[in-house]
């Protein structure tokens, strides 16, 4: 299960992740991405509450990096140390901007 809290407000989008981003839940992020992305140009997610991210997860976020590589910057925060080691053996710390 994954519960998403979502802000978006002149020009920047939040995206507050709490449970699972797998293969079950990766579609309903990718969803509500879509819609909110036009005229963004500053994108947050905040991991705090993540417990988990697979394969799938990590395709939603890498679409995300692309999409906002041509429109402005995404930053991805409070990531905890079993995500993190995630994205380190992925090579994903390499793309992605991590505070």
């Amino acid at each position: 299960m994954l519960n998403i809290n979502k802000t978006v407000d002149n020009g920047s989008a939040a995206f507050k992740l709490e449970g699972r981003l797998d293969t079950v839940t990766a579609a309903d992020l990718e969803n509500a991405l879509k819609d909110s992305l036009d005229g963004v140009t500053d994108l947050t997610f905040d991991f705090e509450k993540l417990d988990y991210i697979s394969s799938a997860g990590l395709r939603v976020l890498l679409s995300a990096q692309k999409t906002m590589n041509k429109q402005g910057s995404m930053k991805i925060i409070n990531v905890n140390d079993i995500i993190m080691e995630i994205f380190e053996v992925t090579g994903f710390s390499d793309i992605l901007t991590i505070e």
